[in-house]
């Protein structure tokens, strides 16, 4: 089963997923956006920020690190994934869009948190 992009467009702190315009940090799990995504210290991303994303246990995770890429995933993080076998992929926002919406065309499971603006 073939699916279209999931999100329709980015820019400096927005983006519009199925029609709907989030203005703050988010998640997509499993098809469906969870808007306002704080992390516990700003602009690191660590296993308890993403806690939720781990339990759905997709195969990729997708992280937009920013417009300017500043949004770091820690090393904690990176080393449960790999204890755990799912593949972080982390890019600068528009980057990281582009390559969400191509995984999610396809027959894995992903799931994503984007960072809108630095």
């Amino acid at each position: 089963m073939i699916h279209k992009d999931m999100i329709d467009h980015y820019s400096f702190g927005s983006i519009t997923i199925q029609g709907k315009h989030y203005r703050s940090d988010l998640k997509v799990i499993k098809g469906q956006v969870y808007p306002d995504w704080w992390r516990q210290t700003g602009h690191n991303v660590d296993i308890d920020d993403v806690a939720d994303i781990l339990d759905a246990k997709p195969d990729i995770i997708v992280i937009g690190s920013g417009n300017s890429g500043l949004m770091k995933v820690s090393d904690r993080l990176k080393n449960r994934l790999e204890e755990r076998g799912i593949e972080v992929i982390v890019e600068p926002t528009s980057e990281a869009v582009e390559t969400f919406n191509r995984l999610f065309r396809g027959a894995k499971s992903v799931a994503a948190g984007f960072h809108l603006t630095c």
